[in-house]
């Protein structure tokens, strides 16, 4: 059982910067019911160009994450069209003045709404893809005493370096578009969008992807079609400002950068005790697998079960191709099990 998206309101909320958001919003769908001792909750954080629909093609009764046993709750992150952003704020932080976002800020926004609109106080299971994925790590570590166990796929606890660059590619190619006068557009910078989703063409996917021609998977038969009709359209669906809100998100991703940690990775990853399951692709491009064995070292309770896949980065995507799908879905069956 489903229900419609809803949105709740928090209120005005401080957030890591020391901004006050005023009327903070978190939009989210829930899948099943919450049983009387609230423990039966998963949590599922939303990615970049993501948004919580796009997590139902893993939610049924023949997969892991069963509506009939657990009370499933896929939430928008900030940034993300949904939840409080540059495109639907008000007044003064609206557009390229929106206060910039932390994942501290995320996860807190979501564990306050969770509370406020339901009571729960403890997950049994948070998991998310990509930007979802380091989400769930900031719950663990932020929160280690509500999460019981914890998966993120093609994720990451800390935004390396690399991926810092890549990501300040794809900015330029959108920042470089006159039309988005530095925020203030009036008309959507389509030229820019269209030149950001082009260069993500070639980092999403793996090289292997192209080079067997697995788009035509996804119903486009060359590579320039793939870049024109799986890329573009899924960007072009965003606001401009919220693309890079999301965006700043990723850039200083880090569960250690925050009062609790100071800092310390090593010592903010040793703080989850969430049974864990780290799942990168063995050919993402900016969530290597080297990223999460160096997470994996400072844990307890923690499993690396790469993916082996051709898809890249987006061998993670929910219900994308079927086998790196099923996949994700036996991880999720088998820590839960636990």
């Amino acid at each position: 059982m489903s229900v419609e998206a809803c949105v709740v309101n928090l209120g005005d909320v401080e957030l890591q910067s020391g901004v006050v958001l005023p009327n903070l919003k978190i939009s989210h769908k829930t899948f099943g019911t919450l049983n009387p001792s609230r423990n039966n909750v998963i949590l599922m954080p939303t990615f970049y160009g993501g948004r919580h629909q796009d997590y139902e093609a893993m939610i049924g009764i023949d997969k892991a994450l069963d509506p009939s046993r657990y009370f499933i709750v896929a939430v928008d992150m900030m940034c993300n069209g949904l939840s409080s952003s540059p495109s639907n704020a008000e007044g003064s932080i609206s557009g390229v003045n929106f206060p910039k976002i932390t994942h501290w800020d995320n996860v807190h926004a979501q564990q306050k709404m969770l509370e406020q609109e339901y009571g729960i106080e403890s997950l049994a299971m948070v998991t998310g893809f990509s930007m979802g994925g380091q989400q769930a790590n900031h719950w663990a570590a932020i929160f280690p005493d509500r999460v019981e166990r914890m998966i993120s796929w093609c994720g990451s606890a800390s935004t390396s370096p690399h991926n810092w660059v890549f990501l300040e590619g794809v900015k330029a190619g959108l920042l470089a578009d006159p039309t988005f006068a530095d925020g203030t557009y009036t008309d959507v910078p389509e030229a820019g969008i269209r030149a950001f989703a082009r260069i993500w063409a070639g980092w999403g996917p793996s090289q292997a992807f192209y080079r067997r021609k697995l788009h035509q998977q996804l119903g486009q038969e060359t590579a320039a079609a793939h870049m024109q009709e799986f890329w573009e359209p899924n960007f072009l669906a965003f606001d401009a400002n919220d693309l890079l809100g999301m965006m700043h998100t990723w850039q200083v991703a880090n569960i250690a950068d925050n009062d609790l940690y100071k800092s310390d990775f090593e010592a903010a990853c040793k703080a989850i005790t969430a049974n864990t399951i780290l799942m990168p692709c063995e050919t993402d491009l900016y969530f290597p697998v080297a990223d999460n064995e160096i997470q994996a070292s400072f844990m307890s309770n923690v499993e690396l079960r790469p993916i082996q896949s051709d898809w890249g980065h987006i061998a993670g995507a929910p219900g994308l191709n079927p086998v790196d799908s099923a996949f994700i879905d036996r991880a999720h069956r088998d820590l839960l099990a636990l």
